[in-house]
């Protein structure tokens, strides 16, 4: 079983700076409708959780940007990877030339909900910052993330905050909130465009959900908030995935209790109350019955 423990997000090495890069849950999601920009509109309390992708941040004497991808899960090379898009920008804003080697070592599968590509491209920002010395200020920073994608910012701070907008306007929430979930990876690789192109809103729901999740946020009641498992987009991401609705419900018969879906899917995760043993007992069956990987995580202290 994983323990709780959380790495330092930026570590010193003989060769270079590693950046850690976590994973995050959305432990509530509402759509407030489609905007005149054509994106919809979200209300999402985004935890962090201590699970990471790696940066690792090397000099070179030749000018350039060199991005190498490792790990057990796929990421596109060059400029189609957030994180050399990232440095680029960065290097613009500074007027500096490049001459970096980012190794990006890749843990958390794409197409899960789970933010990875996001928060790579910040751990990239906050990174590259550091390891050149180019000095930035965060409002250069929070633009380049902001031009790169609308829950990038999130990944700047944390580790738990109220997003709005298209994600982009953070509202970091300070209290405190300890909680494990057991994380359930089923292999498929949803798409967020196609799950909220086949979303059809109901303002009915949207109203009913949002009266009874702001009044417990301004309390600052946000075990409650995580209690209730509102995810806006499960009900779209099931249509289009009819086996991450079976997994779900097998979860659900197994432990007794609500199974979230993270995002847009394809990550779905358990509030773990107290002992883990009936958890365990879910993990092994998805194992063995789904093919699934899964894992307890905590949430993130940074």
């Amino acid at each position: 079983m994983m323990q709780k423990t959380t790495l330092d997000q930026f570590e010193n090495t003989d060769s270079g700076l590693i950046v850690r890069a976590p994973a995050k849950i959305n432990l509530s999601l509402l759509i407030t409708g489609k905007r005149p920009d054509g994106f919809h509109g979200i209300e999402t309390l985004m935890a962090k959780i201590n699970w990471y992708d790696e940066l690792l941040f090397e000099p070179m004497e030749k000018e350039g940007i060199e991005l190498v991808c490792t790990g057990p899960h796929w990421a596109p090379d060059g400029d189609e990877n957030l994180v050399y898009r990232a440095c680029q920008m960065l290097y613009e804003r500074a007027g500096v030339a490049p001459k970096i080697r980012v190794t990006l070592t890749k843990n958390i599968p794409a197409g899960t909900g789970l933010g990875s590509a996001s928060s790579d491209a910040a751990a990239a920002v906050l990174g590259l910052n550091r390891f050149a010395k180019l000095n930035q200020p965060d409002t250069v920073l929070h633009e380049i993330c902001a031009s790169l994608g609308s829950d990038i910012n999130f990944f700047l701070g944390g580790p738990l905050a109220y997003c709005t907008g298209r994600g982009e306007k953070i509202e970091r929430i300070e209290e405190k909130i300890d909680f494990c979930a057991l994380l359930v990876l089923s292999g498929v690789n949803t798409s967020t465009k196609r799950v909220y192109a086949n979303y059809r809103h109901d303002q009915g729901q949207y109203k009913q959900l949002s009266g009874e999740i702001n009044p417990l946020l301004s309390k600052k009641n946000v075990d409650s908030v995580a209690k209730m498992c509102a995810n806006m987009l499960a009900e779209s991401c099931f249509e289009l995935y009819p086996e991450l609705e079976r997994l779900k419900q097998d979860c659900q018969r197994l432990c007794g209790m609500d199974v979230c879906l993270s995002g847009s899917g394809s990550a779905m995760y358990v509030l773990v109350p107290g002992s883990f043993e009936k958890f365990l007992q879910v993990r092994d069956y998805v194992t063995k019955k789904y093919n699934c990987e899964s894992r307890f995580v905590y949430n993130n202290r940074w």
